[in-house]
């Protein structure tokens, strides 16, 4: 698979999925910088390619975005790919869901995507060209009890990517979402580490129960949401932009 595109963004590269995108693209021969809070987990990304290079930044921080670009712009051109990755999700009954926490979820969940995305978007522009693709989730697509804000936040990823698209349909540049299920990934254990708490199931019955929501009966691997990502990026997936992709073995179409 060819990647035209040579200068990729991938932010909460640290791990899991933001991890296995940005060494996906290193593979196809794209320079790739990735981002996140904490500069110890990129590092450990970046030490698997030479192509992968670690920034820290604050996707909810316009000024800290701002620096992000500013440097890696320099040392290796335009972005001319931004997955949009960084995520987070807490639980908690809606009645019990504090401002504070919903707030914090939207601002990482979807004003991140929104100023991870906005600076390299008139550059895409007017090179004729670029990618964009936003790590959304089965939870932009339904509904999920007891993570109302992360839902929330994902239905709003879901409809600013759609805005795009549309805005930039004429222009050669695509935005698309990925939408996986539930993936073996960090987030995932505390999603079961807090089921065993507020439950009493066994860690056991916990994975079980999540893995369940999915048809094949399974978890998604991060290198199956990466190899999506990696079609999106390449030169035969010009005419796909405003899709909402599920990478979910049949929970939500």
């Amino acid at each position: 698979m060819a990647i035209p595109f040579r200068h990729a963004l991938v932010t909460g590269g640290g791990s899991g999925v933001g991890r296995a995108v940005a060494l996906a693209l290193a593979g196809e021969g794209a320079a790739v910088t990735v981002c996140g809070r904490r500069i110890e987990p990129l590092m450990e990304t970046a030490a698997q390619s030479p192509s992968v290079h670690a920034l820290a930044a604050d996707v909810t921080d316009e000024a800290s975005v701002a620096a992000l670009y500013e440097e890696a712009v320099a040392a290796r051109g335009p972005f001319d790919i931004v997955i949009a990755n960084a995520g987070m999700a807490q639980s908690a009954p809606a009645a019990k869901t504090t401002l504070d926490l919903w707030q914090k979820t939207l601002a990482v969940n979807l004003t991140g995507a929104f100023l991870s995305a906005r600076p390299a978007m008139d550059t895409m522009r007017k090179a004729g060209g670029g990618r964009i693709v936003f790590i959304a989730s089965t939870a932009g697509l339904k509904g999920y009890p007891y993570v109302a804000p992360y839902v929330a936040a994902k239905h709003g990823v879901v409809g600013l990517m759609r805005a795009l698209a549309a805005e930039f349909a004429r222009t050669g540049v695509t935005v698309n979402a990925v939408c996986p299920g539930f993936v073996e990934t960090g987030m995932l254990d505390e999603s079961v580490a807090n089921i065993v708490a507020t439950t009493g199931r066994s860690e056991a019955e916990a994975r079980a129960a999540l893995a369940a929501t999915n048809p094949q009966g399974r978890f998604i691997q991060p290198q199956e949401v990466a190899a999506a990502v990696l079609w999106l990026c390449g030169d035969m997936a010009g005419s796909i932009t405003g899709q909402a992709i599920s990478v979910s073995g049949g929970e939500t179409w």
